[in-house]
């Protein structure tokens, strides 16, 4: 069954088979608290957000992310297909940034990508369909299913802070490799997405530092795709 984390009692539900499956999470828990849904909009513009994002300081996505939505006002992916390259520069966006964001809003006009269809999608089969798109790779597509869709099996597998917050809770030497990550996980199906969410709030209250997700530092993954 396909579950979604939309509220703070779904979250609790999956915090409760996480540490019936493992109990390593409960010291974990105790150390991170309650994890906050952190939720956006889905869609085109959703999408278009996590891309806009990446590699950028908070301010500057900000900063860009507010002049293209004021350019695209509603952002819809047919205006983004056709808009001429030099229009989305002016906005900040870069030219892998536009090939990206051209290449989702070809997908959405061809139906490779179904945004209705990824909703109830098993976090496997949404995550195909998005990472065969150009510009999409593994961490901006799982980011877009558990912070835009609520998939609650979704797992960054490369995302940074994830990795270095299972490195601290776990007390192992190195950070986890991608490959690593999924093994480790698997035992926590169909709840992985919950489990993301404790750990970035483990990562926040060990390191003192912001829980968001952190990209991969090789371009948009762990294959070097870039967005």
């Amino acid at each position: 069954m396909l579950r979604l984390i939309e509220k703070e009692q779904d979250l609790r539900d999956g915090l409760d088979a996480l540490l019936a499956a493992d109990l390593r999470l409960a010291r974990v828990l105790g150390v991170a608290g309650l994890p906050p849904l952190r939720r956006r909009p889905g869609g085109f513009a959703g999408l278009a957000s996590i891309i806009v994002s990446q590699q950028l300081s908070t301010a500057s996505a900000a900063a860009i992310w507010g002049r293209l939505s004021a350019a695209f006002d509603p952002l819809e992916p047919d205006a983004v297909r056709r808009a001429r390259t030099a229009r989305l520069q002016r906005v900040g966006l870069s030219a892998p940034k536009i090939r990206a964001l051209k290449a989702i809003a070809k997908a959405v006009a061809s139906g490779a990508i179904d945004f209705d269809a990824l909703g109830a999608m098993s976090a496997d089969d949404a995550h195909r369909m998005l990472t065969a798109v150009h510009g999409i790779g593994p961490w901006t597509a799982d980011i877009y299913l558990l912070v835009c869709l609520g998939h609650a099996d979704a797992w960054p597998a490369g995302d940074l802070a994830l990795q270095e917050a299972i490195r601290l809770a776990f007390a192992l030497d190195a950070r986890p490799t991608v490959k690593d990550m999924v093994s480790l996980a698997e035992p926590w199906r169909p709840w992985r997405g919950v489990a993301a969410r404790l750990l970035w709030a483990y990562y926040r209250a060990a390191k003192g530092r912001d829980a968001a997700p952190i990209q991969p530092t090789l371009r948009e993954d762990d294959n070097g795709r870039r967005a």
